[in-house]
């Protein structure tokens, strides 16, 4: 059985980006991450489409709200109400801290909503804590072997 948490990122910043998958990849759970910079990519890759055909599905999303191609909220309403791909876990990362937006997200199905701090300390803070709850405590639906 693979215990190897597949992440996905979807930010459209590489420095967020290059800073999650350090901060991840730091923390020893046993995870490989993969990014993608805009929400078509994210559902290629969650569709296993193009360039991204062989790749694995991932067991969780930590995705942006703000992206360009498709933005997050359309990407969250288009996996939460497909069939195969709603049990993925998404946690919307955002610089948003809007009532609507978090609201918004909820109710497309996001399974967490977390503000990205303003401050490097902060942001790591918040990104280890992601971590741990969600590579560490959370109990993710794993694909069949």
């Amino acid at each position: 059985m693979n215990t190897t948490t597949e992440v996905l990122l979807v930010d459209d910043n590489p420095a967020d980006l290059d800073l999650i998958r350090e901060v991840l990849a730091r923390m020893g759970h046993a995870a490989r991450i993969h990014s993608v910079m805009d929400g078509a990519q994210a559902i290629a890759f969650l569709r296993h489409q193009g360039k991204f055909s062989d790749m694995p599905a991932p067991d969780f999303v930590l995705l942006d709200l703000n992206l360009p191609c498709k933005d997050g909220r359309a990407v969250l309403a288009e996996v939460k109400t497909d069939p195969v791909l709603r049990k993925v876990p998404i946690t919307i990362f955002s610089t948003s801290g809007a009532e609507q937006d978090i609201l918004s997200s909820y109710q497309l199905g996001a399974n967490c909503y977390v503000s990205k701090p303003g401050n490097l300390n902060d942001f790591i803070a918040v990104v280890s804590s992601l971590g741990e709850f969600w590579l560490g405590c959370a109990r993710l639906p794993r694909k069949e072997d």
